[in-house]
């Protein structure tokens, strides 16, 4: 029997260019706003049987927020990144350029000291592959991040496929499928 999870990003919690590395902020004004606003067209997520979120606040305030009470998954949580944590791209690049490239280039270096991007990118396809195949339609909310991953994940797509995958706050994607045979299925209409 085919499985359907709908994977929807969390509402922001800061500007583009204030996001942090692994990051506990809660949703900002900006993403409340922006929660309230799409709620009308996320409803239907309202339906699935199961709904899960990353661990991190911003992810479950969206679900609560959009109505959906998630359960909590560690698995779901963002890459840790190590000495980096709650820092900006900009800020390690000025103090470890060469590290910051090495861990652009290679999806197995962790050069920060936390976890590699092929090892966060298993991490979150353990958790879509053990979800059950009965039919039963998910939802889960989580960090950008995370989403990047279990997509990169499904579509079979090479590690470098992470850093080419744009997931705006509250875009959905559904992957529906089986473990280790997974499709992407886009809806008309995502809020973006």
């Amino acid at each position: 029997m085919q499985l359907s999870v709908t994977l929807l990003a969390a509402a922001r919690s800061s500007a583009l260019l204030a996001e942090r590395f692994d990051d506990d902020r809660p949703l900002d004004e900006a993403g409340w706003y922006e929660v309230r606003r799409a709620a009308p067209g996320l409803a239907a997520l309202g339906a699935a049987e199961l709904r899960y979120c990353s661990p991190t606040p911003r992810s479950r305030a969206t679900g609560d927020a959009l109505g959906l009470a998630p359960l909590a998954q560690p698995a779901l949580r963002e890459c840790d990144m190590g000495r980096w944590r709650g820092r900006t791209l900009a800020e390690v690049t000025a103090v470890e350029p060469a590290a910051v490239d090495r861990w652009l280039a290679d999806p197995r270096s962790a050069p920060h000291g936390g976890e590699p991007l092929l090892a966060f990118i298993a991490r979150v396809g353990a958790w879509l592959d053990t979800r059950p195949a009965d039919g039963t339609r998910i939802v889960a909310v989580a960090e950008p991040s995370v989403v990047r991953a279990a997509l990169v994940y499904a579509l079979k797509a090479p590690p470098s496929t992470y850093w080419n995958i744009d997931v705006r706050p509250l875009s959905a994607a559904t992957v529906s499928g089986h473990p280790g045979r997974w499709s992407l299925r886009l809806a008309a209409g995502s809020p973006s």
